[in-house]
């Protein structure tokens, strides 16, 4: 049997103590390095797997979600932008600028020698020409500037009538205007005698060798087929017939025309194009109109002219008036005098 010795009392408080400091402390520290050391345990395990779980989640979600949606979308749309900038429509390529940009090969191109051309219904403006010409209907009018042609005042001042007028004249701004036969609208419709014929202004590069040489008052003109020409630039251009010229023969599609003189004597005259003629000895001599001379038809180069409320076609000088004569329609030369 050991027996035991028992020490002093206050030296078995002392041990008793210090072996309770050191179990507390032991105690302490074990719970501090539980959570680290630990492999499982309610604690512990709840912790990791919060954490693994939350912070992955968040940063790769938010990352590729936010760049690749803000920079694709912003720059694509920022860049076509430029692409459709109006500075193109100012380029002579454009729709807007290619409807007023000339080129040799438009139709409405103006070209060298003063001449406006137009396709379609077309106006001609060359020299002292105004040519219009309708497709639809293969009709050529030609207007002639008067001012030009050096015969239109010579051939187309009126001769007096030889005999009285019988009824009063229409009298509109000073003048009187005496005719046989009364006022009765028709329009104007140029008349084209036939391929052979030409009116005032045509121009022809050259003539046929039928045509002769005709020379009054020391201007040369050609004659052909009741058309007279002068040479101009690169060929012959169409003038009005001078008063007095002869010429051995007329058209045979000519019309007479019958007039009564002073002396109540029948003179009869040939019309053709415009143009009238007189039988003499020699030939036919041009003369000028004479005052109620009636023609069936009118050629091209005259114009309607509105003269108070009726209107006349006038050539030159030469007014005519829309009649009716046993019923057909004709127009009569006026003798306009100033009252």
């Amino acid at each position: 049997m050991t027996t035991v010795r028992r020490g002093p009392a206050p030296l078995r408080i002392a041990v008793l103590l210090l072996s309770t400091l050191l179990l507390c402390t032991t105690t302490l520290a074990a719970q501090r390095r539980a959570p680290s050391g630990r492999a499982s345990g309610g604690g512990a395990a709840t912790r990791p797997a919060a954490r693994p779980a939350a912070t992955p989640a968040a940063r790769p979600a938010a990352k590729p979600a936010a760049k690749p949606a803000a920079v694709p979308s912003a720059r694509p749309a920022a860049k076509p932008a430029p692409t459709q900038v109006a500075k193109a429509t100012d380029r002579p390529g454009t729709a807007d600028k290619a409807k007023n940009v000339s080129r040799p090969g438009d139709n409405n191109a103006s070209r060298p020698g003063d001449k406006n051309i137009k396709t379609g219904d077309r106006n001609i403006n060359s020299g002292n020409r105004d040519v219009s010409i309708d497709n639809s209907r293969k009709n050529v009018n030609i207007n002639i500037d008067n001012s030009h042609d050096v015969n239109v005042r010579r051939n187309t001042v009126v001769r007096p009538a030889p005999r009285p007028y019988v009824r009063p004249p229409y009298r509109y701004g000073g003048f009187g205007y005496y005719s046989f036969h009364p006022y009765y609208y028709h329009p104007y419709r140029p008349f084209v005698w036939g391929p052979m014929w030409h009116p005032w202004g045509f121009f022809v590069a050259t003539l046929a060798t039928t045509a002769i040489v005709v020379s009054l008052n020391s201007q040369q003109y050609h004659y052909d087929q009741g058309v007279f020409y002068t040479p101009t630039t690169g060929g012959y251009t169409v003038v009005t017939a001078p008063v007095g010229a002869t010429v051995p023969s007329v058209p045979s599609n000519a019309t007479t025309v019958t007039n009564t003189n002073s002396n109540n004597t029948t003179v009869n005259n040939y019309y053709y194009g415009g143009t009238y003629y007189e039988k003499s000895d020699k030939g036919y001599t041009v003369v000028s109109p004479q005052a109620g001379t009636l023609v069936p038809e009118l050629p091209e180069g005259g114009e309607e002219v509105t003269i108070g409320e009726q209107k006349y076609v006038k050539f030159g000088e030469t007014y005519y008036q829309p009649v009716q004569v046993d019923g057909k329609e004709m127009f009569e030369v006026v003798e306009v005098k100033k009252e």
